[in-house]
């Protein structure tokens, strides 16, 4: 398969279309391989416009949806950036292209071995990958310039804004555990500025701040 030309194909059709400018952003999605953080099996799918199950009952995210949350990121090669939710890596691999330092906390240990060792073979040195309750963000190495939760909240956990730096934005999904609305909150002399994006759906932020771990 032509992986070069599917990935141009996914970026203009899928990205660029649906109102994606950011020029760093489009080339990095441009040059990332997705289909390098999906199973052999689902290789031939990795460019289509929808997410893809890894495992765990997890998923890799829509391309447009992980576009659109780094798009509003607003972020620059000296930023400190935090994910919640590595999954596969991709959406980390996307944050260490554009940011000085990413930190990905992922709960399930599985998913985090495996999103260690195909960002290793991609040579992908900036990434720093934390087996943990994400939920409660990572506090050994705050503040962070931007935040990235990757998985449905009930609400914006506080832990996640006390980590924030002044005059960062942090992105996330939050709703009900079926459906969600995308939001971008910014801390400015420290309030909060929240503006609404889009719909989406993304599987629950289930720790302490999240989702019950019970009811999973």
């Amino acid at each position: 398969m032509d992986f070069e030309n599917s990935r141009k194909r996914m970026v203009d059709s899928q990205l660029v279309e649906r109102g994606i400018k950011n020029e760093r952003v489009l080339f990095v999605f441009l040059n990332i391989p997705r289909h390098e953080f999906v199973a052999p099996e689902l290789r031939g799918s990795a460019y289509d416009d929808r997410p893809l199950p890894i495992g765990s009952g997890q998923t890799i995210s829509q391309p447009y949806m992980a576009a659109l949350m780094t798009e509003l990121l607003e972020l620059t090669d000296k930023m400190k950036v935090l994910e919640l939710g590595t999954g596969s890596g991709y959406q980390a691999s996307i944050l260490g292209a554009l940011a000085r330092e990413v930190y990905s906390v992922e709960r399930i240990a599985g998913l985090a071995e495996t999103a260690a060792g195909t960002l290793y073979r991609l040579g992908i040195k900036n990434v720093h990958i934390k087996i943990a309750d994400g939920s409660i963000g990572l506090e050994e190495f705050q503040p962070y310039d931007a935040i990235m939760v990757t998985a449905g909240a009930p609400r914006v956990p506080q832990a996640l804004l006390d980590q924030l730096k002044d005059g960062g934005r942090l992105v996330i999904p939050v709703g009900n555990r079926f459906s969600q609305e995308l939001k971008c909150l910014r801390k400015k002399g420290g309030q909060i500025v929240e503006t609404k994006s889009c719909g989406c759906v993304f599987v629950p932020l289930l720790g302490e701040q999240g989702w019950s771990v019970d009811n999973e």
